[in-house]
């Protein structure tokens, strides 16, 4: 089938290449002209904005939002002043689930279908498949279904629930994700720190291999140790997109403990730190009451 893939980034280019592997036809649109005209190269139809795209569609309509959260607003009302009804909006991008719900509501005034598809697979996705999680309304979801189909894995893709139901799944996903690397993290830590000289990159492998803890986050970590096993290219600066906050939110909403996914966020904080004054704090009351040596800055 035809859809148009609007924005280009790390995800929304492989996600183009897979589709067109699959056989269906893409309309490619991105905010640099010179990404879409790259990958009508290998086979795309090129768009040179949002109206050019939709044009080239033909009804109903499927138009696939790829863009980042903190455009997702502005592109999705691009996209929809130009769909009718029957026509479906796929958001892909890392959405809060309460403003996919919203935009559902809206688009739905006009007749025009949302579906809100979380997305998992990262950079590896053109070559395994991507885990779709996908909200929606069940005649929008059957519309979309080869598409769902050819993006993801055997048994890789679910219609998950109404809309809104995709993020909010693909939220805790990451909440869960961050939740692993904090574990991973600190385990191999204390392995750094060892009396032992201990080869990290031999464990992450073996581990790979018939452990308990075996997983594709542990395949990365062999993969990146492999390179580098001190590390010493990369800072201990660690971002956080959006979804571990939204996660432990919802928690809170919920009155759900999670303390496993709220330090690992907390964490994050942490190490963007040069120098933390809360540590200061700790350091000068440890001082004031029992004359605990400082050291001095």
């Amino acid at each position: 089938m035809r859809l148009a893939m609007i924005g280009l980034g790390k995800m929304g280019y492989n996600m183009t290449l897979r589709l067109l592997g699959g056989g269906h036809e893409v309309v490619a649109v991105d905010q640099n002209a010179d990404v879409a005209r790259d990958v009508a190269k290998q086979g795309a139809i090129f768009a040179g904005g949002v109206a050019e795209a939709i044009a080239q569609l033909q009804p109903p309509r499927v138009a696939w939002v790829m863009v980042p959260a903190q455009v997702t607003e502005a592109v999705v009302g691009q996209v929809s002043d130009r769909l009718s009804k029957g026509d479906v909006l796929i958001d892909g991008g890392n959405s809060n689930w309460k403003d996919s719900r919203a935009r559902a509501e809206t688009l739905a005034k006009k007749g025009v279908y949302f579906c809100d598809a979380g997305t998992s697979g990262g950079v590896w996705g053109l070559k395994n498949g991507y885990c779709l999680m996908v909200g929606g309304a069940t005649e929008a979801v059957a519309i979309c279904q080869p598409i769902f189909r050819t993006l993801a894995p055997e048994g890789g893709y679910a219609h998950v629930g109404q809309p809104g139901a995709g993020h909010y799944v693909k939220m805790v996903h990451n909440g869960i994700e961050y939740g692993l690397m904090q574990a991973y993290a600190e385990g191999f830590e204390i392995m750094k720190t060892s009396p032992f000289q201990l080869d990290l990159h031999k464990i992450a492998s073996i581990w790979g291999r018939g452990s308990v803890v075996r997983s594709w986050l542990l395949e990365l970590l062999e993969a990146a140790l492999a390179d580098d096993a001190d590390l010493k290219a990369i800072r201990g600066w660690v971002e956080d997109s959006g979804e571990g906050r939204w996660t432990v939110q919802a928690s809170i909403d919920q009155s759900v403990p999670a303390p496993v996914i709220t330090l690992s966020l907390q964490t994050r904080f942490r190490s963007r730190q040069d120098e933390s004054y809360g540590a200061k704090i700790l350091a000068a009351l440890r001082n004031q009451f029992g004359g605990h040596a400082v050291k001095k800055a």
